[in-house]
């Protein structure tokens, strides 16, 4: 295997998915994008096999048994997990794979694929921006907000152990140094 999976996490409302998004828009690299699946109901726009594969809970649990995720976390009430098929298959013909997860889980990623990949936690330029972004999006409930915002410390001590910490106060500021390091992890 001589592809590179590009781990990217951040707290909810960190920018991560926004990065990855433009990231994709770019002809910098061969990138592939890892799907994930989760148990929760899909937001507004969302697609299943798109944005999530969606999947019930009975579902995912069936998919844990069969070992068929290379990672999976409960978080925030529901499950998420990263298929394992793919991403095999794309690191094996070399491409660059980008992956949008929790914390705990690109660490253990890290940890099982410690040849290739690097992990880059996209860190909010302050709780407050971050309370900002979550509350400007409306995708979540005020009970959902908080509840995502009781998790920011340990996602924040968490992120302290990635290879790279990009904090995200400029868009185009922060693509242009995920893309410099990927670049770093290329050679």
């Amino acid at each position: 295997m001589n592809g590179l999976l590009v781990i990217l996490s951040s707290p909810s409302g960190g920018g991560k998915t926004t990065v990855i998004q433009r990231l994709l828009k770019t002809n910098e690299f061969d990138f592939k994008y890892s799907i994930s699946a989760t148990t929760r109901q899909p937001r507004p726009g969302e697609i299943d096999g798109i944005d999530y594969f969606f999947l019930s809970e009975h579902q995912f649990r069936e998919k844990i048994d069969r070992n068929d995720f290379i990672e999976w976390e409960r978080v925030h009430d529901y499950y998420y997990g990263t298929p394992r098929d793919q991403i095999e298959s794309w690191l094996n013909e070399d491409k660059v794979v980008l992956l949008d997860i929790d914390v705990q889980g690109g660490l253990r990623i890290r940890q099982e694929y410690a040849e290739n990949s690097v992990t880059i936690f996209i860190a909010p330029p302050s709780v407050d921006e971050l309370i900002r972004r979550l509350r400007n999006r409306k995708t979540d409930s005020h009970g959902e907000i908080e509840k995502r915002l009781r998790r920011v410390p340990l996602e924040m001590e968490r992120g302290k152990q990635f290879d790279h910490v990009i904090v995200n106060n400029d868009l185009e500021v922060t693509i242009a140094e995920v893309i410099r390091v990927i670049n770093l992890h290329q050679l």
